[in-house]
């Protein structure tokens, strides 16, 4: 079953009517079974998000992919014998990108959808692009993703036998569809540059005023810190990626006015070229004075999502800007690692303990809960001093009264 591609035509998203899933995931040398586990916990959640059900999981040891199924003949078999017995589920989701090739022959031995990594983010950001230029972005990298895996979708055309007729249709298909994609990734790209150029000029509309931004991964609180700061009403939802659109509001602490932008969140193996699709809603944080990194103390692999998030920061430009470390839900990592048997004491030191090694791992840093506003008044002060300092930076012969 050969996968479908309309070009140019705008993604509808999974969320039509409930799908079930199978998740299937590599281990590796370079990926342990612990790893490959916590990844298929996210990818579980990305297809939640997308409107999918996880109804089981596959892991496969490998020394490396295989080259045509990815995971072996072996499992596909595996795969396939589970979905004969389970007509419900309808799509089978892979924890890695997949080529073209691949995705044909796993389509024809299992009878069902595959989709793999970047498909299923890239079906979320077109689910959840609102303006001309989230879905202008989404539509460029949806269209870079494919151009090198038309090749396998077009294998019904290829040649197959040897003889007259037989030579080349296949080819000049896909080179057909390749001009037209390409002509119309041209099209999208001069499409962006103009509304950057137009973002660029609101940006130094406010170019007095210090720009704070929300940085951190996906699904750690950054709109519901945003609605608590600036007391608006953004989308905060417990779902990844509920924010694709840059939102600014300007905020006054005391007297002191700043802009505090929030931004699309960043994930592990966050597609390459939807990054570079996204870099002109990724200049509000390029251009801010100040980052506030946003992470959710209470998830498992906190520490590996902030290393993520500074190096998406790093391929951006954005690293060496003055950063503060806010460690949000702290009430929920209080509820989910103490116990009764812990005294007040205990807990107050492994607190400490927590803040003290994050400081000398991470730097200078702030533990709230958005949820209920425990820190907020220390992230303020903290926020106010960096602010102070920005300013003076930006206009040191003015005396400021703040």
């Amino acid at each position: 079953m050969a996968k479908e591609w309309t070009l140019g035509q705008k993604a509808a998203g999974l969320k039509q009517e409930k799908e079930y899933a199978l998740l299937v995931g590599l281990i590796t040398p370079d990926v342990t079974e612990t790893q490959a586990h916590e990844y298929l916990d996210e990818l579980e959640f990305l297809a939640m998000t997308a409107g999918a059900e996880t109804v089981k999981r596959f892991t496969q040891r490998l020394q490396h992919r295989d080259a045509r199924t990815f995971i072996g003949s072996g499992k596909v078999l595996e795969v396939r014998q589970y979905l004969e017995r389970h007509e419900e589920i309808s799509m089978v989701i892979f924890d890695d990108d997949l080529t073209g090739k691949q995705t044909n022959l796993l389509e024809e031995a299992l009878k069902v959808k595959i989709i793999d990594r970047s498909t299923l983010i890239l079906d979320i950001f077109a689910n959840r692009a609102q303006t001309a230029q989230a879905k202008t972005q989404v539509e460029l990298a949806q269209l870079k993703y494919l151009i090198p895996r038309l090749r396998g979708l077009w294998t019904h055309l290829e040649r197959q036998q040897g003889g007259i007729g037989m030579r080349g249709p296949g080819e000049t298909q896909i080179e057909t569809d390749r001009r037209i994609v390409q002509q119309r990734v041209k099209s999208l790209e001069e499409r962006l540059k103009d509304i950057d150029r137009q973002s660029q000029t609101q940006r130094k509309t406010r170019g007095e005023l210090i720009r704070v931004a929300l940085v951190g991964y996906t699904n750690v609180g950054k709109s519901t810190l945003l609605n608590l700061l600036s007391k608006s009403e953004v989308l905060a939802e417990n779902k990844l990626f509920a924010t694709l659109d840059t939102t600014v509001r300007k905020v006054v602490i005391g007297t002191m006015p700043f802009l505090l932008s929030d931004t699309v969140g960043f994930i592990r193996k966050l597609p390459h070229h939807l990054v570079e699709s996204f870099k002109s809603t990724l200049d509000e944080v390029r251009e801010s004075d100040i980052l506030l990194h946003v992470v959710d103390v209470a998830h498992p692999q906190f520490e590996d999502h902030i290393r993520t998030v500074q190096t998406t920061l790093q391929e951006i430009g954005a690293a060496d800007k003055p950063t503060l470390m806010v460690y949000n839900k702290i009430d929920l990592y209080r509820e989910r690692y103490f116990d009764d048997l812990l005294t007040s004491q205990e807990k107050i030191d492994i607190e400490t303990d927590l803040r003290e090694r994050l400081g000398a791992n991470f730097g200078e840093n702030v533990f709230i809960s958005a949820h209920t506003r425990e820190g907020i008044e220390q992230l303020r002060d903290r926020m106010t001093r960096l602010i102070k300092e920005a300013y003076v930076i930006r206009y040191p012969h003015q005396v400021k009264s703040w």
